[in-house]
């Protein structure tokens, strides 16, 4: 797996680096394996809001 450099645009960049996962495999993953990650969004089983700032983001699977 190798390392990936990021460009220096910021002073805290200049040092940051990552993996490269595109050894590993550019394929997705088999449909049939995939589940979904249920998200709450901050409310409880009443679906009431009970933390703020919660919902939205990328979906997820696992």
């Amino acid at each position: 797996m190798a390392i990936k450099k990021y460009k220096p645009v910021t002073p805290a960049s200049r040092f940051k680096s990552g993996f490269d996962f595109s050894e590993i495999t550019e394929k997705k993953p088999h449909k049939a394996l995939v589940r979904p990650i249920k998200k709450s969004g901050g409310r409880n089983n009443k679906g009431r809001i009970t933390v703020w700032h919660r919902g939205g983001g990328h979906k997820r699977a696992y």
